[in-house]
């Protein structure tokens, strides 16, 4: 895990990122687990996808993924306007960008997971100031079971 997961909390996910990590995170449980012998007929086969859960009880890779963006976007908001980092969080660019739809940013990323633990509509430098409720958002956001 801790290989896998370096820096993630910098990560800007697309869903086909997500996926694919679901199944990295799912074929390594496979191989950690083993197949399953069957009582009756005694043959070998694959773990499903609920048995993993199961035996697995830790939180999912993108739950943890969410919890670690979370914990970094809330050290970066109480950081101050003194320092740089803040200011990729909050500024915007002056040049003037194409007229496709743009792809969605690190700061996009926090505020669809803060969506997703209850904390929407709220803006993102005050919610972070508090940091026992920051704490127990990112903490929700761990236990996500994300389908």
């Amino acid at each position: 895990m801790p290989v896998v997961l370096y820096e993630c909390g910098t990560w800007s996910l697309t869903l086909r990122e997500v996926r694919r990590l679901r199944v990295l995170e799912k074929r390594v449980l496979r191989k950690i687990f083993g197949p399953k012998r069957d009582e009756v007929t005694g043959e070998c086969r694959k773990l499903r996808n609920e048995e993993l859960s199961y035996l697995y009880s830790s939180p999912i890779i993108v739950g943890v993924i969410i919890s670690r963006r979370m914990r970094w976007a809330g050290h970066v908001a109480r950081m101050g306007e003194r320092r740089d980092i803040y200011w990729v969080l909050v500024g915007r660019p002056e040049e003037k960008r194409l007229l496709v739809r743009p792809r969605l940013g690190w700061e996009d990323n926090i505020k669809m997971d803060l969506q997703e633990v209850g904390g929407g509509g709220m803006d993102l430098i005050e919610l972070a100031q508090d940091r026992d409720r920051w704490r127990a958002l990112a903490n929700v956001a761990m236990n996500l079971r994300i389908p």
